[in-house]
Protein backbone atom coordinates (compact mmCIF):
# COMPACT_ATOMS: atom_id res chain seq x y z
CA UNK A 1 0.00 0.00 0.00
CA UNK A 2 1.52 3.40 -0.99
CA UNK A 3 2.13 5.88 2.13
CA UNK A 4 0.43 9.18 1.82
CA UNK A 5 3.82 10.82 1.61
CA UNK A 6 4.38 9.87 -1.96
CA UNK A 7 2.10 12.06 -3.37
CA UNK A 8 4.71 14.56 -3.62
CA UNK A 9 7.51 12.62 -4.27
CA UNK A 10 10.47 13.49 -6.74
CA UNK A 11 11.72 11.15 -9.04
CA UNK A 12 15.32 11.93 -9.58
CA UNK A 13 14.26 13.40 -13.84
CA UNK A 14 12.14 16.25 -12.60
CA UNK A 15 14.30 19.89 -13.59
CA UNK A 16 12.69 23.32 -13.67
CA UNK A 17 13.52 25.88 -15.51
CA UNK A 18 12.69 29.31 -14.95
CA UNK A 19 14.04 32.64 -17.17
CA UNK A 20 14.27 35.98 -15.71
CA UNK A 21 14.72 38.91 -15.82
CA UNK A 22 15.50 41.59 -13.20
CA UNK A 23 13.69 39.33 -10.55
CA UNK A 24 15.81 40.18 -7.34
CA UNK A 25 12.58 40.94 -5.51
CA UNK A 26 11.19 37.34 -5.69
CA UNK A 27 13.38 34.88 -7.74
CA UNK A 28 14.98 33.47 -4.34
CA UNK A 29 11.60 32.72 -2.85
CA UNK A 30 10.73 30.77 -6.25
CA UNK A 31 13.81 28.92 -6.56
CA UNK A 32 13.05 27.91 -2.89
CA UNK A 33 9.74 26.69 -3.80
CA UNK A 34 10.42 25.10 -6.83
CA UNK A 35 13.77 23.09 -5.06
CA UNK A 36 10.59 21.43 -2.68
CA UNK A 37 9.11 19.29 -5.78
CA UNK A 38 12.17 19.20 -8.43
CA UNK A 39 15.71 18.11 -7.85
CA UNK A 40 17.31 20.73 -10.16
CA UNK A 41 16.52 24.11 -11.28
CA UNK A 42 18.26 26.03 -14.26
CA UNK A 43 17.72 29.67 -14.51
CA UNK A 44 18.21 31.53 -16.86
CA UNK A 45 19.29 35.44 -16.67
CA UNK A 46 17.92 37.21 -19.57
CA UNK A 47 20.04 40.05 -19.15
CA UNK A 48 19.05 40.96 -15.89
CA UNK A 49 20.43 45.19 -14.76
CA UNK A 50 18.99 44.74 -11.31
CA UNK A 51 21.90 42.76 -9.90
CA UNK A 52 24.48 39.99 -9.58
CA UNK A 53 22.14 37.44 -8.17
CA UNK A 54 25.11 36.12 -5.94
CA UNK A 55 22.95 35.05 -3.11
CA UNK A 56 21.24 32.43 -5.67
CA UNK A 57 24.15 31.55 -7.14
CA UNK A 58 25.04 29.72 -4.00
CA UNK A 59 21.82 27.61 -3.78
CA UNK A 60 22.10 23.90 -3.63
CA UNK A 61 21.00 22.07 -7.11
CA UNK A 62 20.49 25.62 -8.57
CA UNK A 63 22.35 26.90 -11.76
CA UNK A 64 22.40 30.07 -13.22
CA UNK A 65 22.67 30.09 -17.28
CA UNK A 66 23.69 34.01 -18.14
CA UNK A 67 22.50 35.31 -21.60
CA UNK A 68 24.92 38.57 -22.38
CA UNK A 69 22.05 40.66 -23.10
CA UNK A 70 18.09 40.92 -22.74
CA UNK A 71 17.29 38.69 -26.38
CA UNK A 72 13.20 37.75 -24.72
CA UNK A 73 11.40 35.02 -23.05
CA UNK A 74 11.77 32.19 -26.03
CA UNK A 75 15.88 32.73 -26.06
CA UNK A 76 16.11 32.36 -22.40
CA UNK A 77 13.75 29.01 -22.44
CA UNK A 78 16.01 27.42 -25.46
CA UNK A 79 19.02 28.00 -23.47
CA UNK A 80 17.52 26.02 -20.77
CA UNK A 81 15.90 22.96 -22.62
CA UNK A 82 19.72 22.63 -24.02
CA UNK A 83 20.96 22.58 -20.90
CA UNK A 84 18.37 20.29 -19.25
CA UNK A 85 18.77 17.86 -22.09
CA UNK A 86 22.24 17.80 -21.37
CA UNK A 87 21.73 16.51 -18.36
CA UNK A 88 19.32 14.07 -18.91
CA UNK A 89 16.35 15.09 -17.42
CA UNK A 90 12.99 13.37 -18.62
CA UNK A 91 10.61 15.80 -17.27
CA UNK A 92 11.03 19.88 -17.71
CA UNK A 93 8.52 22.29 -15.79
CA UNK A 94 9.18 26.10 -16.66
CA UNK A 95 7.69 28.64 -14.83
CA UNK A 96 8.07 32.59 -13.88
CA UNK A 97 9.95 33.87 -11.25
CA UNK A 98 7.53 36.86 -10.69
CA UNK A 99 5.45 34.55 -8.34
CA UNK A 100 2.54 34.40 -11.06
CA UNK A 101 3.15 30.48 -10.84
CA UNK A 102 2.82 28.49 -7.41
CA UNK A 103 5.17 25.45 -7.49
CA UNK A 104 3.02 23.70 -5.33
CA UNK A 105 1.39 23.06 -8.61
CA UNK A 106 4.09 20.82 -9.82
CA UNK A 107 2.91 17.51 -8.83
CA UNK A 108 -0.28 17.80 -10.65
CA UNK A 109 1.79 19.05 -14.21
CA UNK A 110 3.80 15.66 -13.40
CA UNK A 111 0.93 13.46 -12.69
CA UNK A 112 -0.40 15.15 -16.06
CA UNK A 113 2.55 13.81 -18.15
CA UNK A 114 1.79 10.34 -17.52
CA UNK A 115 -1.02 10.76 -20.00
CA UNK A 116 0.37 13.80 -22.48
CA UNK A 117 3.64 14.81 -23.79
CA UNK A 118 2.78 18.43 -22.56
CA UNK A 119 0.73 20.10 -19.91
CA UNK A 120 -0.01 23.44 -19.92
CA UNK A 121 -1.20 25.54 -16.64
CA UNK A 122 -4.96 26.46 -17.45
CA UNK A 123 -6.21 29.67 -15.54
CA UNK A 124 -9.57 30.01 -17.30
CA UNK A 125 -11.79 28.78 -15.28
CA UNK A 126 -11.43 31.92 -12.82
CA UNK A 127 -10.75 34.88 -15.18
CA UNK A 128 -11.35 37.29 -11.91
CA UNK A 129 -7.60 38.42 -11.60
CA UNK A 130 -6.86 38.68 -15.54
CA UNK A 131 -6.34 42.06 -16.56
CA UNK A 132 -9.64 42.72 -19.75
CA UNK A 133 -6.49 42.48 -22.61
CA UNK A 134 -5.17 39.71 -21.82
CA UNK A 135 -8.72 37.98 -21.55
CA UNK A 136 -9.07 38.91 -24.70
CA UNK A 137 -5.55 38.34 -26.67
CA UNK A 138 -5.63 34.75 -24.46
CA UNK A 139 -9.01 33.86 -26.20
CA UNK A 140 -7.92 35.21 -29.60
CA UNK A 141 -4.91 32.99 -29.39
CA UNK A 142 -6.26 30.02 -27.74
CA UNK A 143 -8.91 30.00 -30.80
CA UNK A 144 -6.58 30.53 -33.58
CA UNK A 145 -4.09 28.04 -31.99
CA UNK A 146 -6.59 25.21 -31.77
CA UNK A 147 -7.59 25.41 -35.36
CA UNK A 148 -4.09 25.56 -36.66
CA UNK A 149 -2.87 22.42 -34.28
CA UNK A 150 -6.24 20.23 -34.50
CA UNK A 151 -6.35 20.54 -30.78
CA UNK A 152 -8.18 22.13 -28.27
CA UNK A 153 -6.17 24.65 -26.58
CA UNK A 154 -7.54 26.33 -23.87
CA UNK A 155 -4.89 28.79 -22.59
CA UNK A 156 -2.20 29.04 -24.69
CA UNK A 157 -0.61 32.08 -22.83
CA UNK A 158 0.51 29.82 -19.80
CA UNK A 159 3.91 29.61 -19.67
CA UNK A 160 3.47 27.13 -16.37
CA UNK A 161 4.04 23.90 -18.68
CA UNK A 162 5.72 20.62 -18.11
CA UNK A 163 7.38 18.60 -21.03
CA UNK A 164 8.85 15.25 -21.58
CA UNK A 165 12.47 15.03 -22.83
CA UNK A 166 11.09 13.44 -26.01
CA UNK A 167 9.66 16.52 -26.88
CA UNK A 168 12.08 19.28 -26.54
CA UNK A 169 14.99 17.31 -28.31
CA UNK A 170 12.26 17.15 -31.11
CA UNK A 171 10.70 20.80 -31.26
CA UNK A 172 13.16 23.58 -31.42
CA UNK A 173 12.17 27.05 -31.35
CA UNK A 174 13.42 30.05 -34.01
CA UNK A 175 11.19 33.06 -32.22
CA UNK A 176 12.66 34.42 -28.91
CA UNK A 177 9.80 36.44 -27.45
CA UNK A 178 7.02 35.23 -26.22
CA UNK A 179 5.86 33.61 -29.44
CA UNK A 180 7.83 31.29 -28.59
CA UNK A 181 5.40 29.15 -26.38
CA UNK A 182 3.19 29.26 -28.98
CA UNK A 183 6.11 28.14 -31.41
CA UNK A 184 6.58 24.40 -29.32
CA UNK A 185 2.81 23.92 -29.66
CA UNK A 186 1.92 24.58 -33.19
CA UNK A 187 5.66 22.28 -34.34
CA UNK A 188 4.50 19.46 -31.03
CA UNK A 189 1.41 19.22 -32.72
CA UNK A 190 2.61 18.73 -36.35
CA UNK A 191 4.65 16.21 -34.97
CA UNK A 192 1.88 14.07 -33.24
CA UNK A 193 2.94 14.89 -29.34
CA UNK A 194 0.03 15.00 -27.46
CA UNK A 195 -1.05 18.27 -25.43
CA UNK A 196 -2.92 18.54 -21.83
CA UNK A 197 -4.08 20.80 -19.53
CA UNK A 198 -4.17 21.23 -15.53
CA UNK A 199 -5.91 23.26 -13.70
CA UNK A 200 -3.86 26.60 -11.82
CA UNK A 201 -5.01 29.50 -10.29
CA UNK A 202 -4.85 33.36 -11.68
CA UNK A 203 -2.13 35.64 -10.42
CA UNK A 204 -0.99 38.40 -12.10
CA UNK A 205 1.97 40.84 -11.22
CA UNK A 206 5.29 42.81 -13.01
CA UNK A 207 5.20 40.03 -15.46
CA UNK A 208 2.12 42.14 -16.71
CA UNK A 209 4.49 44.76 -17.96
CA UNK A 210 7.15 42.60 -19.65
CA UNK A 211 4.38 41.73 -22.51
CA UNK A 212 4.42 43.88 -24.83
CA UNK A 213 0.95 43.73 -26.78
CA UNK A 214 1.96 44.76 -29.97
CA UNK A 215 5.13 42.78 -30.32
CA UNK A 216 3.50 39.85 -29.38
CA UNK A 217 0.83 39.80 -31.86
CA UNK A 218 3.26 40.37 -34.76
CA UNK A 219 4.84 37.21 -33.02
CA UNK A 220 1.96 35.44 -32.70
CA UNK A 221 0.79 36.24 -36.03
CA UNK A 222 4.14 34.86 -37.64
CA UNK A 223 3.91 31.82 -35.29
CA UNK A 224 0.43 31.36 -36.51
CA UNK A 225 1.41 31.72 -40.49
CA UNK A 226 3.97 29.87 -40.48
CA UNK A 227 4.61 26.27 -42.46
CA UNK A 228 8.13 25.43 -41.41
CA UNK A 229 8.73 22.39 -38.96
CA UNK A 230 12.12 23.02 -38.20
Amino acid sequence: MSNSKDINKKPESICAIIPFYNEKETLNHVLDETLKFTNFIIAVNDGSTDDSYNDERKKSRVIIIDLDKNYGKGKALSAGFEEAISRSFDHIITLDADLQHDPKYIPNFIKALSFYDIVIGNRLNNLSGMPLQRKISNKLTSFFLSVKTGVDIFDSQCGFRAYKQKVLITVKTKNFGFEAESEILVKAAKKGFTIGFTRVPTFYGSEMSKMRPIEAIIGFVKVLFSSSDN
